[in-house]
């Protein structure tokens, strides 16, 4: 069967066409596919790859080109996405990534308690000292009372309040 007739039957969705391809240029990809130094994925992964997107974009195959120029270039194409995309993965020290994630959660604690503090700034003055002894010294509503000279109950209301 003649390239042109091959690539029409492919279009067509034809199986037995598809079979005969993949039989007939799986070794010659994996031939391609193994010049490259991978990380994470296997030639026969790019391979595979290169399969399924000539069978799901069958339609856009070219008749007047070779099914080989074709997948050649389909397989080349995919791998040089792949290494672009592990090319722009930064290995990061473990230790550096914990000293990184402790440095912005002591950030991000420092930046809660200054707005906190500031929120606390901005109640009147017994709110304030009464706030501060129960939720921040964690007195309880009683403790608060006997140094204060505040019944529990206004101490509650303060805190409501605040």
């Amino acid at each position: 069967m003649d390239n042109k007739k091959v690539i029409i039957s492919l279009k067509k969705g034809n199986e037995a066409s598809f079979k005969k391809a993949y039989l007939d240029y799986y070794d010659k990809l994996i031939n391609i596919a193994r010049r490259f130094n991978f990380t994470v994925l296997t030639p026969q992964d790019f391979v595979q790859e290169t399969f399924l997107r000539l069978y799901n974009k069958k339609e856009l195959l070219n008749e007047e080109v070779l099914l080989d120029k074709q997948l050649f270039t389909i397989c080349k194409n995919i791998i040089i996405n792949h290494l672009n995309r592990e090319n722009k993965i930064i290995q990061l020290d473990p230790l550096q990534f914990e000293m990184v994630q402790e440095e912005a959660e002591t950030d991000f604690f420092e930046e809660r308690k200054e707005k906190l503090q500031n929120f606390i700034n901005l109640l009147p003055e017994q709110q304030q000292k009464i706030f501060t002894l129960h939720k921040l010294e964690n007195l309880s509503y009683k403790e608060i009372a006997a140094i204060t000279d505040l019944s529990e109950k206004t101490i509650a209301n303060h805190i409501y309040l605040a």
